[in-house]
C-alpha cells in the first residue's frame, strides 16, 4: 500500500549513502526509524535483520509471510523473526511492494543461472560475508545468514507458482520506511547484480536515513 512519511530528512539523526555492490551494518535501536532510499530508480537493496541481544534470532520470510497472508511487503508489513517475534513494521512505502522470496544473489547462483564466468562477478552474499568479517562484534557468524528482503525489487509470482525477475517498479526518490519493534542489527547489500533486471542492469546508491524516537 502507498503511504507517505511524515519524517522530515533534515531531521535525521544519521545519513549514510550506500554505493553499488556496497554494505551497511549497523544497529537500529528500538523505536527508530529506517528509511531505504532508492537514489536513481530501479536498485534492490537486499537486508537481513538480526536481534541486536542475539543474532540467531533473524528475520524469517516463512513466519512474516505466514502471518500477513501476503508474499510480498509494504506498509503495515510486521516482519517478524524465526522466533515468530515482531521486529520491524514497515510504517511507509512510495514504492508499493517488496519481495522476499527470491533470495540473493551468490557467485554459485550466477554461475549456475547465467554463465561458468559469471562466478567471479560480486554478488550480495559476499557483501554480507565481507561486513560480518570487518564487524565481528556484531556477533554475526556465517551461520546466521538466513531469509533477506530484497527491497524495491520486482520479483512476480508466475501461475505456475515461480519466480521471475522482472523491471524494477521503484522509482527516484521513493523509499520504505520500518520503525524498530525490538534492538536490531541491520544487514545490508546493496545488490551488484548485473545479469538480470533487477537493478536496471546499471547498479546505483541508495541512502538510508535513521530517526530517533518522536
Amino acid at each position: 500500500m502507498l503511504t507517505t512519511s511524515t519524517q522530515q530528512p533534515e531531521a535525521a539523526q544519521a545519513r549514510y549513502i550506500v554505493d553499488a555492490g556496497d554494505y551497511h551494518i549497523g544497529l537500529l535501536k528500538a523505536g527508530q526509524t529506517l528509511r531505504i532510499l532508492d537514489l536513481q530508480g530501479n536498485q534492490a537493496a537486499d537486508t537481513l535483520f538480526f536481534n541486536a541481544a542475539d543474532p540467531s534470532e533473524h528475520y524469517s520470510a516463512m513466519d512474516t509471510m505466514r502471518e500477513q497472508g501476503n508474499v510480498y511487503l509494504s506498509t503495515g508489513s510486521l516482519l517478524r523473526s524465526n522466533e515468530n517475534n515482531v521486529m520491524l513494521e514497515i510504517v511507509a512505502d512510495t514504492c508499493g511492494r517488496h519481495d522476499t522470496l527470491g533470495g540473493a544473489c551468490a557467485t554459485e547462483s550466477n554461475s549456475v543461472r547465467y554463465d561458468l564466468e559469471k562466478r567471479c562477478m560480486h554478488a550480495c552474499r559476499d557483501s554480507w560475508m565481507l561486513a560480518i568479517a570487518e564487524h565481528p562484534h556484531y556477533g554475526i557468524h556465517k551461520r546466521d545468514i538466513s531469509h533477506n528482503i530484497n527491497f524495491f525489487m520486482n520479483v512476480p509470482v508466475t501461475e505456475d507458482g515461480g519466480l521471475t525477475f522482472e523491471d524494477g517498479i521503484s522509482a527516484p526518490g521513493k523509499y520504505v520506511e520500518m520503525q524498530a519493534r525490538m534492538d536490531v542489527i541491520v544487514l545490508l547489500s546493496n545488490c551488484p547484480q548485473l545479469n538480470n533486471p533487477c537493478n536496471g542492469y546499471n547498479p546505483t546508491p541508495v541512502e538510508l536515513l535513521i530517526w530517533d524516537n518522536l
